[in-house]
């Protein structure tokens, strides 16, 4: 009843009644009007007035299934999506039903986390209606080595997906720390787990948390100065409904597409990777060694020259750009 409700608001576009709604839908005016409190109480603004009826305000801002799927009208990706008030980590919930046989397009999302991890084993601050945090669940089909671009590619997919919300395009701190400015906007955390007597990937889950309507004072005063969010940068609240969905379609086109258009995909992060053309310093443990990012091989991995006169290609360890996240030497 309620989503037959939402509905015919929504193609309103104006004000309609009780009455025509019963009409429309075979039930008493009572049942339409419990319909409209319980979408109030789920935070869609619902004006009424004396011989007008009822009109759609504005969507929820809350974090809604019905308006993500709203949103997702077509996508192939749509059965298997779950929105959770709270969770320790969408990745961690995302495994354990991947290990269980969960299929493709299986989507984790929560409103706040209160175990969210990033890249290294940091934490990932996910503070609740301020963000988007969702999992996926991927079957690949493939060889690790296959998937050496993998994270590459769901950088990708997510800027398309911010561009698409927002009107911005963020840049991509190597390897995969979408940026706007200077600043970080989104961590993205890509795990295998392997099927080990046929050297296959039994599953991929690829974590995503995009900062959306945070101020500069709502983060924690250690990343303070190195964090931002979609609000900061465009002065006006975002759609996380909006924004959900869209990763969802990303997600779901790279599903069919990011072994077969490899090269598209890497194409697309070297025009959006930022640390290429920068001075570095790469860090793996206590060794720090400088550098120049000349550009990024077919596999992700970043070819730097070094100050020693070596040029290698970086494939892991945490990699700081001079200018960006407080690296100014």
């Amino acid at each position: 009843m309620k989503d037959d409700v939402l509905r015919l608001l929504t193609e309103a576009k104006g004000y309609l009644s009780g009455a025509e709604m019963s009409r429309k839908l075979g039930v008493t005016r009572a049942a339409v009007w419990k319909a409209i409190e319980a979408l109030r109480r789920e935070g869609y603004a619902i004006e009424s007035g004396t011989n007008r009826g009822y009109r759609l305000a504005e969507a929820t801002t809350n974090l809604s299934r019905r308006e993500i799927l709203r949103h997702l009208e077509g996508c192939p990706w749509g059965k298997d999506i779950q929105v959770l008030e709270e969770v320790d980590s969408t990745s961690n919930q995302a495994k354990l039903q991947a290990a269980a046989g969960a299929p493709e397009g299986t989507v984790v999302i929560a409103d706040t986390q209160t175990g969210g991890r990033g890249r290294l084993g940091r934490s990932f601050s996910s503070p609740k209606g301020m963000g988007m945090y969702l999992s996926a669940v991927l079957r690949p089909h493939a060889e690790p080595a296959q998937l050496l671009h993998l994270t590459c590619a769901v950088a990708v997919a997510v800027c398309d997906a911010v561009e698409k919300t927002v009107g911005v395009r963020p840049g991509i701190k190597w390897t995969n720390d979408p940026v706007i400015g200077n600043r970080k906007l989104c961590g993205i955390l890509t795990e295998l787990a392997l099927e080990a007597e046929i050297n296959e990937v039994q599953y991929a889950v690829v974590g995503i948390g995009v900062n959306c309507q945070q101020r500069q004072e709502d983060f924690d005063e250690a990343i303070r100065d190195v964090a931002c969010s979609l609000a900061m940068a465009t002065g006006k609240p975002v759609d996380r409904n909006l924004l959900t969905a869209n990763c969802i379609r990303e997600l779901e086109v790279l599903s069919r597409n990011y072994l077969a258009e490899k090269a598209r995909y890497m194409a697309q992060y070297r025009k959006d990777c930022v640390t290429v053309g920068k001075q570095i310093q790469v860090v793996r443990g206590e060794n720090v060694r400088r550098g120049f990012a000349l550009n990024v091989d077919d596999d992700g991995g970043l070819l730097v020259a070094f100050e020693d006169g070596k040029t290698e290609t970086v494939s892991a360890g945490e990699v700081s750009v001079r200018g960006m996240y407080g690296y100014a030497e």
